[in-house]
């Protein structure tokens, strides 16, 4: 098969997923070296994956709902003007699969996903349990790439002196997504492992989106010296400030990905809601701790996970 000079990426979102897709990312374009790799993404990862050195060309797709003809006339527009000989769904979605179905049937790419009919097709066993990486990369084996590149993050860097942070501090991430409060550890118990954080010599930081507003205000009034940088963060910014950190801890959200990779730390708290197995946060310092409940979950268990990770992030 001969190699195409023009390739499209599939990742919609949500930042977990498209920090999981990193290492499939850089894998491709070391696969393909010379060719035009266009990413279609979500606009809140538009900007920031332009900056990644995976990508010729960025497509920010807004996921139209399917009433929407003039939304899906562009993207339709706009994919079959791409010219690509061929694509990798990495979001192997429903949506993402009818994309499949919007170039002319005498004029497909090579897929490789999920699609049917498509020509380079990831077909799991049924029964089959495998971490999202695990998942990409063995569906990226269909189309000849087995090399496994690791996530490099220099790419992604801020100056974060404005925050005005001290010199060892510690991150916490209270919220997760909102249509699933069960992934959330009660926000009460983040101030008050911010208070034993705090005794130990650790700036408490609390990260995340700017609708999480009232977990941080639940946060601050057990542990008023707590800072509280949610929704005031770049992508850039947050990746600096998992980078410096001495460690993170927080639910099942995108920014426990990001530190993870960025090799902060990071204890990752798991509800019944999801499943680490499948989806925990990959990197060199990763600790995961479930609860069916997290309700249930101590903050003396969540304490017992941090010295050794806090340790290895100083000495080392």
């Amino acid at each position: 098969m001969n190699q195409p000079r023009r390739i499209l990426i599939i990742k919609l979102s949500a930042l977990g997923n498209v920090i999981l897709s990193l290492g499939p990312f850089a894998s491709i374009r070391a696969h393909h070296p010379d060719a035009e790799i266009t990413v279609l993404t979500t606009p809140p990862y538009a900007g920031w994956l332009a900056k990644a050195p995976w990508f010729d060309h960025i497509i920010s797709d807004g996921r139209p709902p399917w009433w929407d003809i003039a939304g899906l006339w562009r993207l339709r527009r706009t994919l079959r003007a791409g010219g690509f000989e061929r694509v990798y769904d990495l979001q192997t979605s429903g949506r993402t699969s009818r994309y499949f179905g919007i170039f002319p049937p005498d004029a497909r790419p090579d897929w490789c996903g999920i699609a049917p009919g498509c020509s380079l097709p990831h077909r799991l066993p049924a029964g089959t349990r495998m971490h999202d990486i695990d998942r990409q990369f063995d569906q990226l084996a269909v189309a000849g790439i087995t090399e496994r590149s690791a996530v490099d993050l220099r790419w992604s860097a801020a100056d974060i002196g404005r925050f005005g942070l001290a010199d060892r501090f510690a991150l916490l991430v209270p919220g997760s997504s909102a249509h699933r409060p069960g992934k959330r550890w009660p926000a009460d118990r983040y101030g008050a492992l911010a208070l034993r954080l705090a005794a130990r010599g650790l700036q408490p930081v609390i990260v995340g989106t700017k609708s999480e507003a009232p977990l941080g205000e639940a946060l601050r009034a057990v542990a008023p010296s707590a800072i509280d940088l949610l929704g005031k963060t770049s992508l850039p910014e947050l990746t600096e400030l998992t980078r410096r950190a001495v460690l993170a801890v927080g639910n099942d959200t995108g920014p426990m990905h990001l530190a993870a990779a960025a090799g902060c730390p990071s204890v990752v708290l798991f509800s019944h809601d999801s499943d680490p197995f499948l989806c925990a946060p990959r990197g060199p310092w990763v600790r995961t701790l479930r609860q069916a409940r997290l309700s249930d979950l101590s903050l003396d268990e969540v304490t017992a996970a941090l010295p050794a990770l806090g340790d290895e992030r100083v000495t080392g």
